[in-house]
């Protein structure tokens, strides 16, 4: 095949991995740190611009205790934002900033693809440095919020993210459960 065909086969099929399929990261372990306890979760990390825009897209089913933690090489403005479109599930989304301190945090609510660049946007409100997205109520369920901390947000993943044993258990439920 000559150069300018695999130039082209190349880009077909990169935006075909854009437009269509979900992507799926390799999960690590983080923890979130609140001021009474400390929440085991496993998170996607999207670190390229390509992996970064992809996100969630088109993801039917998110596990309980999983989400995508987006990292960028340096700060961003307060005037960034996320937006939903052709994310089907809706998110809890937290920024935060270089020390992966909560900033802000928002609910957003899945955009259908027909919207296109009518989907609402949700911008920080605050600089910030990487994204934690989770389920919708997975904050508020935990007593996650502004101030909280996401461990290791921005250092290697380790075996065990949470450093004790002061796991939560969301409102509403028991340790029986």
């Amino acid at each position: 095949m000559r150069p300018h065909r695999w130039r082209l086969a190349l880009a077909l099929f990169s935006s075909s991995v854009l437009a269509g399929a979900p992507q799926h990261l390799p999960r690590q372990p983080a923890c979130l740190v609140t001021s009474d306890h400390m929440i085991p979760i496993q998170v996607e990390v999207a670190m390229s611009p390509d992996e970064r825009q992809i996100g969630l897209m088109e993801r039917p089913f998110l596990p309980a205790t999983a989400g995508m933690l987006f990292r960028y090489p340096e700060s961003q403005a307060a005037t960034r934002g996320f937006w939903m479109y052709r994310t089907r599930l809706p998110l809890d989304i937290a920024y935060l900033n270089e020390a992966g301190v909560i900033v802000s945090l928002h609910q957003m609510t899945p955009c259908p693809p027909k919207k296109g660049r009518r989907c609402p946007r949700y911008p920080s409100g605050r600089p910030f440095s990487a994204v934690l997205e989770m389920n919708e109520g997975f904050f508020g369920a935990h007593e996650v919020d502004v101030g909280d901390q996401l461990l290791p947000p921005m250092t290697p993943p380790r075996e065990h993210a949470c450093p004790s044993s002061r796991h939560a258990t969301p409102r509403g439920s028991s340790a029986q459960d």
